[in-house]
């Protein structure tokens, strides 16, 4: 079987893929989300590598990025098309 890469998404199909990013990370290595952070409050994780599963939400070919949803945190970020592999598509079980 071919490996499939972010070309090869068809639009309108539901799409996932292994993913790693910089973040700010707690001390288990789960991404920390804060919010409305004041002037010169500190964030209370700390830069690191996360790398997870996520739900492909947008691709931009122009930029070569896309926008997923992290399956664990439900978290957004936006990653380089580099920074993704094991695309495949979602079968959704009900």
């Amino acid at each position: 079987m071919t490996q499939q890469t972010i070309q090869d998404i068809t639009a309108g199909e539901s799409w996932a893929c292994r993913f790693r990013t910089t973040t700010f990370l707690d001390s288990d290595g789960a991404p920390v989300e804060q919010k409305n952070l004041q002037l010169g409050q500190a964030h209370p994780g700390t830069p690191g590598t996360y790398e997870s599963i996520g739900i492909i939400q947008v691709r931009d070919s122009k930029r070569e990025v896309v926008q997923l949803e992290d399956v664990e945190s439900h978290q957004q970020f936006v990653v380089d098309f580099q920074d993704c592999w094991d695309i495949d598509r979602i079968e959704w079980q009900e």
